[in-house]
């Protein structure tokens, strides 16, 4: 059995990792810890894994976490993992973090984006970027797993398969993105909550921190510099992202012929479902789920593609691709626990 730890089990990712991990049947999770006032029973702080896990959660002891586990999962928030992975990597562990710290390559960018200096550069550099439809094979030879965000998940998913055969052009990509308040956090929900009902509005134009992550992603795969205009929304529901990207063509193609390249790229890829032509993704039917939800629509008119892409910011945005990877890294099977 794998010996597996989660270090910021309280929140919603926390909270989502350990609902999969207790019914993973390769793994044992052997330590839950958190920044909490009193230590207690996590089963007591999430009543649904009664009966299933009754580990006691406490502020985490990272050396003695470290000398019993096999793998850390890190579910902090930006800024903290950079502090807490050298512990586990250099005991000799490897290292799934859910936060930022570790996706962007460039650091002078990071320090700009998350303003504060990287604490942890050399780490920076051997970390994986884990989207498993893209770097199954680098995943599989990791140490240390640089989680992807919600946001560039299912954005980057909708443009690969366009940008691969160069049906698109590489400029003036738009994303358009909208999901509900899990995104922001167990905390920052309860505040926005107030703000967002009956409400919807857009934030951090063209200027959130999940921008540089999908220009990193997307001109790396394609061998040219590409800037997305991105612009989230904040919709009054509990979990999902859905995203439209508007990509202009580059040439002539039938919808039907752009959908058989999307089938033909994620044909070996479980999570990924491309749809009918004429069927657009919809969040209930990926909420609790790790799939990706792929459609599109062809306007040769026009001379543009327009993808929906739809998940679960929690699962396939966060710990369904966090236990997606460890699957890989360890050689289970891809879809273990997750379907």
């Amino acid at each position: 059995m794998l010996k597996v730890a989660v270090v910021g089990a309280t929140g919603y990712a926390g909270e989502e990792l350990l609902k999969i991990l207790v019914r993973h049947p390769q793994v044992e999770v052997l330590s839950v810890s958190a920044k909490i006032d009193k230590p207690q029973k996590i089963n007591e702080i999430f009543p649904q894994l009664e009966g299933k896990i009754d580990l006691i959660c406490a502020e985490p002891d990272f050396a003695q976490i470290a000398s019993k586990c096999d793998l850390a999962f890190l579910a902090l928030p930006h800024r903290v993992s950079m502090e807490v992975a050298p512990i586990f990597l250099s005991a000799g562990k490897k290292v799934i973090d859910l936060s930022a710290d570790y996706r962007l390559k460039d650091i002078s960018a990071y320090e700009k984006w998350y303003g504060l200096k990287h604490k942890d550069p050399e780490n920076v550099a051997q970390a994986v970027y884990g989207l498993p439809e893209l770097y199954k094979e680098k995943i599989g030879q990791a140490k240390l797993i640089a989680n992807p965000g919600c946001y560039p998940t299912g954005i980057i998913l909708g443009c690969l398969p366009l940008l691969a055969k160069n049906v698109v052009k590489t400029g003036n990509i738009i994303a358009d993105a909208k999901t509900g308040l899990s995104g922001a956090g167990r905390e920052k929900e309860a505040q926005l909550i107030p703000e967002i009902e009956d409400n919807f509005c857009a934030y951090k134009i063209d200027a959130h921190q999940h921008s540089p992550e999908i220009n990193q992603e997307l001109s790396n795969f394609t061998g040219q510099s590409i800037e997305v205009i991105f612009t989230p929304h904040l919709i009054p529901i509990k979990r999902g992202i859905l995203s439209a990207i508007y990509l202009q063509l580059n040439m002539e193609i039938l919808e039907e012929d752009a959908l058989n390249l999307y089938r033909d790229f994620y044909k070996d890829k479980p999570f990924v479902e491309v749809l009918p032509q004429g069927k657009f993704p919809c969040l209930r039917d990926v909420q609790k789920t790790n799939f990706c939800q792929i459609g599109l629509k062809v306007n040769t008119v026009k001379k543009i593609v327009i993808v929906i892409s739809a998940i679960d910011n929690l699962v396939k945005g966060a710990s369904g691709q966090a236990v997606q990877n460890m699957n890989i890294m360890y050689g289970f099977k891809e879809v273990e626990g997750l379907k």
